[in-house]
């Protein structure tokens, strides 16, 4: 999810460098590789066509994939963020706000590697600050663990919360290994299935 930031789309918002990821993608498409294009909330208008199968791409929400005898769940994961339900307005501000907190931080880092020092991250310092942003978290992690265990599914994975990780959650219900991509942005992370 999230593939285009529909909410940000702007020329100057869409450097070189975003379009060769969009053409190495369709490289695969032309290549004969299957593409499943994910939905998120930055690129929720194209919902309206999921289903869509155009050759080798298919556009979802959701996408459950059997892999080594194990049902994989894969879905962006806003439909269980709080804030996305019926605040929008709240959700592109704090939006905002994470991309300005994102331009300082470049600025900052750019500043600290000319004096020789070390990178930081505020956007991950105020997330590890703030208990209730680190309560929500966990409650999003465990709602979607849930619902992957009444579902008999194995794995669950998502981004949409850009915490990068791979760990087991286990309730009375059992266990369900839960994987986030985190981002490709700020983290520099993905996830990827090798043999």
């Amino acid at each position: 999810g999230d593939f285009i930031d529909i909410w940000q789309f702007r020329s100057y918002y869409f450097p070189k460098s975003h379009s060769k990821v969009i053409e190495h993608v369709f490289k695969f498409i032309s290549q004969g590789i299957k593409v499943h294009l994910l939905t998120g909330n930055h690129d929720e208008m194209f919902r309206r066509y999921s289903g869509l199968k155009l050759g080798n791409l298919t556009l979802e929400d959701k996408l459950v994939l059997n892999m080594d005898g194990k049902r994989h769940w894969f879905f962006h994961g806003d439909i269980f963020d709080i804030s996305m339900q019926g605040s929008r307005w709240l959700a592109k501000l704090g939006t905002t706000g994470y991309e300005i907190l994102i331009l300082i931080n470049k600025l900052v880092n750019f500043i600290l590697e000319m004096m020789g020092r070390e990178k930081t991250s505020f956007s991950q310092q105020v997330k590890k600050a703030t208990k209730k942003g680190i309560k929500m978290l966990s409650n999003y992690e465990l709602t979607a663990a849930e619902i992957a265990l009444d579902e008999g599914y194995d794995f669950v994975l998502n981004g949409h919360t850009h915490s990068p990780g791979v760990k087991p959650i286990t309730t009375e219900r059992g266990t369900v290994m839960y994987l986030n991509s985190g981002d490709w942005v700020e983290n520099m992370t993905a996830l990827e299935y090798n043999d």
